[in-house]
């Protein structure tokens, strides 16, 4: 064991606070970071975990969320053409006004549940599943139970963070664009940040008048004969469409979505704020906890040199010893992260910490800690060996 690990080990308060530093630093980059990314796949869960192996969008779209997305109509059978292709189905959704049945008093205007506080009608994203057997629009988590109670007429799933702002629960009714729905399933996992979003059937979708009966159609869900070759099967849609449409393996589209989250510039700038935040805290508090614990050992860098090793030698014991820390670092911010997630994810909310994440944090608090030990060599200086006769 080398003497900088030693003295980790054996002296590791005095190094606890760089540690926590340097822990803290990446928890608030990790955390802020895994939250946005969080909300993008609340966004785009549906389709992240539904069976398609390959998804058609228009050529010009860069993911879900950037621009339209639809098809024209005559591109299903067109699809069917290549032979792996073995279903195909147009992601299709609307939008309305939603609002408790139990709000609703006949007897009382408008303006009278305004002023008595009553919810008022709340716009919703309506998303659809097919709820014919093993469906490519079905996501791969839905339980049978949950298919089968949406394949009653008029029933809605709703996720358990849009339940408290449209004031419903499991088995309540409510109107949606006027006409009666029922709350049959809550969903989790499908966090509703910004828009309440609820889920039918294609058939209920049509009983309600919103069904795409027209030339265009949403994206175009592909299922495969065998989901292995999706990678090659995309190439050749993709050659076979000659750039009418763009054929996406899933995990393609959802690695833009991801990408397209951090298109938005305020975005950028909240998470480049909390990079230059935690950079700034983590080295000058690494930096100075370092400087203080060589200081501490100030008397025992001197008897080395008085038993003849060099200042280069002693600059690499202290910067194998900010490694180090940087490392327990490292594991800190992950465990910390991680027990962070789970708190949220008790609260519906996700944070996701995909592993390129945590290489590039995790690779910047080592380069923190590497910094800090270059700033805290001067001290070294002070190990004279004459100290020791004092």
């Amino acid at each position: 064991m080398s003497l900088a690990l030693s003295t980790l080990l054996y002296e590791w308060r005095r190094y606890m606070a760089a540690v926590m530093a340097l822990a803290l630093s990446g928890l608030l980059v990790l955390a802020m970071t895994g939250v946005f990314i969080g909300i993008g796949k609340g966004f785009t869960a549906t389709i992240e975990r539904s069976s398609a192996d390959i998804i058609i969008m228009q050529p010009g779209a860069k993911s879900l969320m950037g621009g339209p997305s639809g098809v024209p109509r005559r591109f299903i059978p067109l699809a069917y053409n290549h032979p792996d292709v073995v279903e195909v189905q147009p992601l299709d959704g609307a939008g309305g006004s939603f609002q408790s049945i139990k709000d609703i008093d006949p007897t009382m205007s408008q303006a009278d549940r305004a002023k008595q506080g009553a919810p008022r009608q709340q716009f919703v994203q309506a998303s659809i599943i097919d709820t014919t057997p093993g469906a490519v629009t079905i996501p791969t988590d839905y339980s049978q139970d949950l298919i089968d109670a949406l394949r009653q007429p008029y029933t809605v799933a709703i996720d358990e963070t849009a339940l408290k702002p449209l004031g419903v629960k499991l088995g309540d009714k409510a109107m949606y664009n006027g006409q009666t729905v029922t709350v049959v399933a809550i969903l989790r996992g499908y966090p509703n940040m910004m828009q309440s979003n609820i889920v039918m059937s294609r058939d209920t979708l049509r009983m309600l008048g919103q069904a795409d009966t027209g030339p265009r159609v949403g994206p175009l869900m592909i299922k495969l004969r065998d989901p292995a070759r999706a990678q090659i099967v995309a190439g050749q849609l993709n050659q076979m469409g000659d750039g009418k449409w763009k054929a996406w393996t899933r995990q393609e589209l959802a690695d833009a979505n991801a990408g397209a989250m951090f298109e938005e510039g305020i975005l950028v700038i909240i998470i480049g704020g909390c990079v230059v935040l935690g950079t700034i805290i983590g080295i000058a508090i690494t930096w100075q906890t370092l400087q203080g614990a060589i200081l501490a050992n100030i008397k025992e860098f001197a008897s080395l040199r008085a038993l003849g090793v060099g200042m280069g030698s002693l600059n690499r014991i202290v910067m194998e010893l900010s490694f180090w820390v940087g490392i327990v670092g490292v594991m800190a911010a992950i465990g910390l992260t991680y027990l962070v997630s789970l708190l949220a994810m008790a609260n519906a909310v996700i944070i996701a910490l995909p592993p390129v994440l945590l290489i590039v944090v995790g690779g910047g608090l080592v380069i923190i800690a590497m910094v800090s030990g270059l700033l805290s060599m001067g001290v070294l200086k002070k190990s004279q060996p004459a100290d020791l006769l004092r």
